[in-house]
């Protein structure tokens, strides 16, 4: 007789270090483009950083970087969760309030950069 073990996500724990990397990735490429397009102005004033957020190229990869720091915070913050608060009600509870944050702060973001 063989011993059947049930294993409950045995593969999340990879691919949520894989999502971590990849966004991290996505935001460190963001922040050196944004810091080589920012020494590239002559001059840092409203107008400039307007103007520079006014292409739609720069509003992509911000709204890109955005769903990836948005992904990378859930991530995160999810595994601390599950590892320190050990009540199953108020952890569900903290990921909900968690959950409608993010989102809340994502749309915010679009709505401001969609506003330039």
């Amino acid at each position: 007789m063989t011993d059947k073990r049930i294993i409950v996500g045995a593969h999340y724990g990879l691919r949520d270090w894989l999502a971590q990397r990849f966004t991290a990735v996505v935001m460190a490429v963001y922040t050196a483009v944004l810091l080589v397009s920012l020494l590239a102005l002559p001059e840092l004033t409203y107008g400039t950083w307007a103007g520079l957020f006014a292409s739609r190229w720069m509003k992509v990869l911000t709204l890109v970087a955005l769903l990836a720091l948005t992904w990378h915070a859930w991530v995160g913050v999810r595994d601390i969760y599950m590892d320190y608060i050990k009540p199953i009600g108020l952890r569900l509870a903290l990921q909900a309030a968690t959950i409608v944050l993010l989102i809340a702060y994502a749309c915010w973001a679009v709505i401001i950069l969609w506003s330039v």
